[in-house]
Formats: C-alpha cells, structure tokens, sequence
C-alpha cells in the first residue's frame, strides 16, 4: 500500500510510519517536524515566520509539491490545520488531496472543533477537561483563544466538511474519540499511539531507597493549558517537605530527541493534568519504564479492555490532589519498581508500532 501521512503531532505520524514500513509498505511523511521538537520528517515542510514573503515562499513550495502527492491508497491528515495556513487556504488542498487519492482520513489527535464542543457544551461531557472543572468554565487566555478559534469560524467549517466528508476518523486517546462519537460514530475509530518500547534502553529499576528523580516538562505556552503550573507548584511543595527523598528535573522546550534523552534520568514524569488518558510524550516516559503522574482514569483502560495492568498514578485538577498522589509514591517507594516495570508491559502490550500500525491497515482498508 502506498501511504502518505501530512501533519505532525508529538513524534505520532514518524512512528506510525516505522511500523507501516516494517510491514512492508511506501510510507510518505510530510511535516514541520511539530515545530521546535524538530521530529523526523521525508520532506520537510516549514514555514519560519508568518509575515507575507515567507507566506508566499511557502506557498510557492507547496503548490510545487501537490503533482508528488497524487496516486496515494490512502492519505492521512493530522489535523484539520494539518498546514501553516489559513483555513480558508488549506480547504482547495484538502479537496485536492481528496479528488486525486483513493481514501483520505482525519486524525482526532488534538486540538479541534469537536473537542472544543465537547469539552464547552452543557451538560458538560467530561468531569474536568482543560476547558471546564466539574459544572464550572475554565476562563484563561489559551482556552479563551481556542474556543474563540475553533467554534463559528473558518477553522470550523474545515474541520466539518473534512469530517464529513473524508473516508475515516481515527481517534488516538479516549478524550478524542469521545468528541467525535456523537455526530461521527459511522466513520470513527479508535486506535492508541505507537511508540516504540525502549526495555533495552531502560535506566535500572528504582531500588526502593533512593531519592525519586520526579520529571516535569514545560511549554512555556501551554503551560495554564496543559496543567504544567499546578503540578510543578504541587512538586516544589513536596521537594521543599521532603528534601531528603526527592529532586526535580525540568525541561522547557527542548527539541525531542534532548526532552527524550532527559527522560532516561527520572523515575517519575508529570504529565497533562487535564487528560484521562496518556499522551505521547507520556507514553514515551511508559516505554522507558517511568511511572507517570497524570491522567489515567478508568475510561482510558476500558477503551483498551485492560483489566489488570494500572502502571499509572492518576490525578485530578486539584494541586492537593497532586501533592498526595507524589506524597504517595515518596511513602511507598518500594512500589515504584513495579509500577516501573508495568509501564513498559502495558506499552508493549498497547502501543507497539507494528501492533498499533496493523490496525491502522485493518480499518483503512474497511472504509469506503
């Protein structure tokens, strides 16, 4: 099968890539590299500032790429802005893609329409997501500017007629394909990232005495929306109580392939406050044999129909909740090592790219 994948999100599309081509199929990606993270990409597509000249020359190199990006079995978009562009200007691309490849799919990987919906209509779907605690609106600058973007605009009216009219949905976390399930149930799916499990590479086991090594990363502009400023207030807390037993180590945007190699050095990772289930860059942490301090709510294993692996520590929107939860594992370090040990189980279990990249195939091929 011959493959094209557009867009990048946190490493998801290269990985995939890996596991089609370990299975024997031309696999295609093209990407800014996720911005700074600078992820593997085939052809490069960047766009360094967002003035008029560098618009024009990035334009200029798209239109000369679109003869390349005709006769694929299947293309994926990461996202309805799956280009640095305007809506209203990625809209004749994605028709382009449509008319001249055979089928033509949406990744539910993030930031979107249906999740803005999802997460701001009322009732409210989710008990906490980054837009709303319990029955009450989260109100800050980064979720203001996203319901602002994505709800009444060109923005959404790219993300509907993709939705509706692309061959397939894939949802990668529970929280994503929850958002589509209402208006989309016929064409989506859900299928976890893949991430390669790295047993091999992992440092050795906490041995229980030691001091934790907890782990934070920092987006300096997604940190209100990621959760980042409560857990790091949350983590100085319990460095500041209990000196003896623990450090901290952080990272603010780092490229990925330094985030990753700071990552060998913790037991511990916080991450994303408001999910219910892990991300990339938690996953990663997973495959390493990290224990993950983030969201992990039930629904996250039951969509996987996992009954008895819990490698996470899950938390909720509440600093206090999060300053147990690290109280917690500095009380019980001798769990640690099995905590470690099932994060690597339930990646290689869930999220390997060959496993995960094989039901990629499975349901392209039973889309129409």
């Amino acid at each position: 099968m011959k493959i094209l994948l557009i867009g990048e999100y946190s490493n998801v599309h290269w990985t995939l890539a890996e596991g089609l081509r370990s299975l024997g199929h031309e696999v295609c990606v093209i990407s800014n590299g996720d911005f700074w993270k600078d992820y593997k990409r085939d052809i490069s597509l960047t766009r360094h500032t967002y003035g008029k000249f560098e618009g024009m020359k990035y334009l200029i190199k798209l239109y000369a790429l679109l003869p390349r990006l005709r006769g694929y079995d299947v293309v994926q978009v990461i996202n309805p802005m799956f280009l640095e562009l305007k809506a209203e200007r990625i809209a004749p691309i994605y028709r382009y893609l449509k008319k001249h490849n055979r089928k033509i799919f949406l990744g539910a990987y993030g930031m979107d329409t249906y999740w803005v919906e999802a997460c701001t209509k009322e009732p409210y779907t989710f008990r906490y997501s980054d837009f709303n605690i319990g029955n009450k609106r989260v109100h800050n600058e980064f979720v203001d500017e996203q319901v602002a973007d994505w709800q009444n605009t060109p923005k959404a009216e790219l993300n509907r007629e993709i939705a509706s009219s692309c061959n397939g949905i894939i949802a990668g976390m529970y929280e994503y394909h929850t958002a589509y399930k209402e208006k989309h149930a016929q064409k989506l799916t859900y299928i976890p990232f893949p991430i390669y499990s790295e047993r091999n590479k992992a440092m050795k086991m906490h041995d229980g005495k030691e001091k934790i090594k907890f782990f934070i990363g920092i987006q300096k502009s997604r940190s209100i929306y990621k959760g980042t400023d409560i857990m790091l207030r949350a983590l100085e807390r319990i460095h500041k109580d209990y000196p003896n037993e623990c450090e901290i180590l952080k990272a603010e945007n780092v490229p990925f392939e330094e985030y990753s190699r700071m990552v060998n050095d913790c037991d511990i990772l916080l991450d994303q406050l408001y999910g219910y289930s892990p991300g990339m860059n938690a996953l990663l942490a997973m495959s390493k044999g990290k224990i993950v301090v983030g969201g992990a709510e039930e629904e996250c294993y039951r969509i996987l129909n996992e009954e008895t692996l819990r490698p996470m520590v899950n938390v909720t929107p509440d600093e206090e909740d999060v300053y147990e939860k690290l109280k917690w594992l500095i009380g019980n370090k001798e769990r640690i090592a099995n905590l470690q040990q099932q994060s690597i189980a339930f990646v290689e279990k869930h999220h390997t790219p060959q496993g995960v990249a094989e039901r990629y195939l499975e349901f392209w091929n039973s889309c129409k």
